[in-house]
């Protein structure tokens, strides 16, 4: 039995408990220094992307209703779930791993899907803005950051890496929501985000075989 799969008494115990393995150790170290170059790679590459051209999709979803800006609910719940998820698995060094290295495996295959699908943003959007990026400053705005959607993923993911039954459904909930945001504001095509959970579990199976890892799940 893993040391994730008990109750850990104390915080640094089940630390403890899982860096004495060598593999782990080993792991840990790759997947450290691999997620920067992965955020600097894709900011790289989505600043290349923002000034290529694409093509606008039919969407017969999107001409249902007319954008509007929910902005402040999207990035809500995908802040709070991702802080509160990170502090659950912070108890489950395993889990949080193989979460990062999903979130790795993500970031390529979103790369490699915009580098093959070139996308206009849909007629009428409203492009999100991440709080956290206009207070401090940084980063332009994307337009054509689009297939697949990142918001979905990234809480898809978190969920997917969640050690209990209640708080993956609570994650796999928040992620169809902030899909539904976003496609209420017309920032991604329903393709985009429809698309984003069967990419997401994919990176999830690819970082399991890679670092022959598993979740607890009860």
């Amino acid at each position: 039995m893993s040391a994730d799969s008990s109750a850990p008494q104390h915080f640094g115990q089940v630390w403890k408990s899982v860096w004495i393995d060598r593999r782990f150790r080993v792991m840990a170290i790759a997947t450290a220094i691999l997620l920067p170059v992965a955020l600097r790679s894709l900011a790289s590459f989505l600043n290349w992307v923002e000034d290529r051209p694409g093509v606008v999709l039919p969407d017969p979803v999107l001409r249902l209703f007319e954008a509007r800006d929910v902005t402040w609910l999207t990035f809500s719940i995908i802040y709070i779930g991702l802080f509160a998820g990170i502090a659950l698995l912070l108890r489950h060094p395993r889990s949080l791993l193989l979460a990062v290295q999903t979130y790795i495996c993500v970031v390529i295959a979103r790369i490699a899907a915009m580098w093959l699908i070139a996308l206009d943003p849909p007629v009428g959007a409203i492009p999100l803005q991440d709080p956290f990026v206009q207070i401090l400053g940084t980063g332009q705005l994307l337009t054509r950051d689009l297939f697949f959607s990142g918001h979905t993923s990234t809480l898809f993911l978190v969920g997917l890496s969640m050690p209990k039954k209640g708080l993956r459904v609570t994650y796999y909930i928040a992620a169809a929501v902030v899909g539904c945001c976003v496609l209420l504001q017309h920032d991604h095509y329903s393709i985009d985000v429809l698309a984003a959970p069967f990419f997401t579990y994919t990176a999830f199976r690819v970082a399991s075989v890679i670092g022959q890892s598993k979740p607890t799940f009860s």
